[in-house]
């Protein structure tokens, strides 16, 4: 929370490459089922509880800080950015790379040490705030990307932003990793790039009317 969170664009690049990116946008405008408004329904469910959830963890941050040896944990993490990298870039190398929760579980095993543990509940609403920003952030892209998926559907084109969106993020992992020498937001604007040239407006001219007018004749 204190390292990728302390800035306002951090809040915004950790909400949209690790709660929205390309997954977010593939299974809304590809996978999705249901009208425009039933997907913006369940995904303000969904936000009603992942917000309060990001709230909860960041209270007990200090607590976590007792338990595990973050520096340990933070290598751990950067893997796991990394890992999903690959498999965003391509399903075949993800196929030979262990599953995120693997590699979490074996952080977890990693890092943890006990032997200053402390029940820590850390009221600092400055730490909850920017948890629940990020996952605010995320749960913001994903109705924007409901919303506009009218605009979007055949736009946008998916293998593309998802390739941007792995390098992404595997600039995001170099930087949980303390390895990239700069504190811009290298990643971030990797996946404005990405969202840039993976939108061509003109693709989908002829399907916006026809959705539009669906949405409009729902009771």
């Amino acid at each position: 929370i204190a390292g990728p969170l302390s800035t306002p664009l951090g809040i915004i690049e950790t909400g949209l490459l690790i709660l929205g990116g390309s997954a977010t946008v593939a299974v809304i405008l590809a996978e999705m089922d249901g009208t425009r408004r039933e997907q913006v329904t369940s995904l303000l469910v969904l936000g009603a509880l992942l917000l309060p959830v990001a709230g909860i963890e960041a209270l007990f941050a200090e607590t976590l800080k007792t338990v595990l040896n973050f520096e340990v944990f933070h290598r751990f993490a950067g893997l796991v950015i990394l890992a999903v990298a690959a498999k965003t870039a391509s399903a075949k190398i993800g196929e030979y790379l262990p599953s995120p929760s693997v590699i979490i579980g074996l952080g977890l095993i990693a890092s943890l040490d006990l032997s200053n543990a402390t029940l820590v509940v850390d009221p600092n609403l400055v730490t909850v705030g920017r948890a629940v920003a990020a996952a605010g952030t995320g749960v913001g892209f994903a109705l924007a990307v409901a919303l506009f998926a009218p605009r979007l559907r055949g736009a946008v084109d998916i293998d593309l932003f998802r390739f941007g969106s792995s390098v992404a993020l595997g600039m995001l992992a170099i930087d949980v990793l303390g390895l990239l020498p700069t504190q811009a937001p290298v990643a971030l604007g990797v996946l404005g790039v990405t969202a840039l040239f993976s939108y061509d407006p003109a693709s989908d001219a002829e399907d916006v009317e026809t959705a539009d007018a669906d949405d409009e004749s729902e009771p």
